[in-house]
């Protein structure tokens, strides 16, 4: 386990820097990323308003996984999160595997998020490349990293508050709409979902399938906080509560965001996919500068995603090296317990995609997002499986177990069915056939070397003398 150490110290230990409102608010606020904005009027485009089914199949699998997790954590609360407890419960090269994977998840997520904050601002002010705002958020984000954890948990409060504050606005706003409660402003609402161009499933049951894909990775970094809290002063308590609050998280701010949208705004609306589903609906309602509202939003979930990319990144990088995965120097800690050259290395990897980006041809660029198309489901099935062997293993340490998975082991049984079957739809769907392809060739080749790695630790050890007695 990675050592944890209240005043932080040179050395391996990590600080237990965040405050109890850092880890609150990144807990409540951590689901909502960008792709909530953007990709959500993809999604309703595709499948109509039937795609609330599809947020709301995805948030019960985000609530089971979330369920697990909250299970292990609590009871072994560690900065390498399930990565960690992949390892104890399946072997050294699930851990190994899952752990590279997911770091590398959030490492393309770096120039990713950049690009997106830098395309955005670039339109407001084109006299200033895209690559260079990309390089200037990377820069800040990073340096906040780098001084303490403390910093970071306090720009992510901040970006956290501004989107948790637009969603609770843009909802309110919508249902007083809706119901006649503002004069000047008048939508169809529920009717809306099953009265007009063709109902609640236009485009039938395949539809809500590809929709149901589309929202998976928006739901992605929820898992998140279960290595934040690691570094705070009472990780059991804060993971305890941040899994079990999710419920409301994913019922407010995702299904009843959706709802709102589709009871406004018609599924087969020409500017949906390409304005957003937000900006769209405020735009409908009669909203001035409805644009400008939703990229100021769009901005600071971008720099959240962007902040937490780096930071995931690097605690997930300084927990392999304590486990012996990746080299020794990227796990030491500065004097205030900051695992600098785990945050640097991380960050010049995504900075060297976002290179890529702009000097290699598109095709290599598009190849290296497309490999971690399929991670997220991947961690998921490694959370259950690992929560599915590991049960037994706290029950033998005894104690109680605080946070315990629902109606063990069925549920988790039905979770793992359920991801294997999102697998196979998306090998057989054209337009996620190429995720799968590159995620299942890097995931190959990382278990091939951690299998190598076990395998290699275990022989000298078996070759070793016994001691006489």
């Amino acid at each position: 386990m990675v050592e944890i150490s209240p005043s932080g110290g040179s050395g391996s230990q990590l600080s237990t820097g965040f405050k109890q409102r850092h880890v609150s608010m990144i807990s409540i606020a951590g689901i909502i990323g960008a792709g909530l904005f953007v990709a959500s009027g993809h999604a309703i485009a595709s499948a109509g308003p039937a795609t609330i089914l599809a947020y709301a199949s995805t948030g019960v699998l985000v609530i089971m996984i979330m369920r697990m997790l909250g299970e292990m954590a609590v009871a072994s609360p560690d900065t390498g999160s399930f990565s960690t407890y992949a390892e104890r419960a399946i072997g050294p090269w699930a851990g190994f595997t899952i752990g590279w994977l997911y770091w590398w998840f959030w490492v393309l997520l770096i120039p990713w998020e950049a690009l997106a904050g830098g395309a955005i601002l670039n339109s407001y002010v084109p006299s200033i490349p895209i690559w260079q705002f990309a390089f200037g958020m990377t820069a800040l984000l990073t340096l906040t990293n780098l001084l303490s954890v403390g910093k970071y948990g306090e720009f992510e409060f901040w970006f956290a508050m501004i989107k948790v504050v637009a969603i609770l606005a843009f909802i309110a706003f919508g249902f007083c709409a809706i119901m006649g409660l503002i004069p000047g402003f008048h939508a169809a609402g529920v009717v809306a979902l099953t009265a007009r161009h063709g109902g609640f499933m236009p485009n039938g049951f395949g539809a809500v399938v590809g929709a149901l894909l589309t929202t998976m990775f928006s739901f992605i970094g929820t898992e998140a906080v279960t290595i934040a809290a690691a570094e705070s002063a009472n990780p059991e308590k804060q993971i305890a509560s941040a899994t079990r609050s999710v419920i409301w998280r994913i019922c407010i701010f995702y299904l009843g965001s959706i709802l709102i949208v589709i009871s406004v705004v018609p599924w087969n609306d020409p500017l949906l996919p390409t304005h957003g589903a937000y900006q769209r609906t405020l735009e409908v309602l009669g909203i001035g500068n409805a644009k400008l509202l939703i990229d100021g939003v769009i901005v600071a979930s971008v720099a959240s995603c962007l902040n937490s990319a780096i930071y995931i990144s690097s605690r997930m990088l300084f927990s392999l090296s304590h486990r012996g995965d990746a080299p020794k120097r990227v796990g030491r800690t500065s004097g205030g317990g900051v695992p600098r050259a785990a945050v640097i290395a991380s960050t010049l990897v995504g900075l060297a995609t976002t290179a890529i980006n702009f000097l290699a041809p598109a095709s290599v660029f598009n190849f290296l997002i497309a490999t971690s198309g399929a991670i997220a489901l991947l961690v998921y099935l490694v959370i259950a499986v690992s929560q599915l062997r590991g049960r037994r293993a706290l029950l033998r340490r005894g104690g109680p177990i605080v946070c315990r998975m629902w109606f063990y082991p069925y549920l988790t049984w039905a979770t793992i069915l359920f991801i294997c079957g999102a697998l196979i739809t998306m090998a057989f769907l054209p337009e996620h056939r190429g995720e799968i392809a590159a995620t299942g060739t890097l995931t190959l080749a990382i278990i091939i070397i951690g299998i190598v790695r076990q395998h290699r630790a275990v022989v000298p050890a078996a070759a070793k003398p016994l001691p006489v007695v």
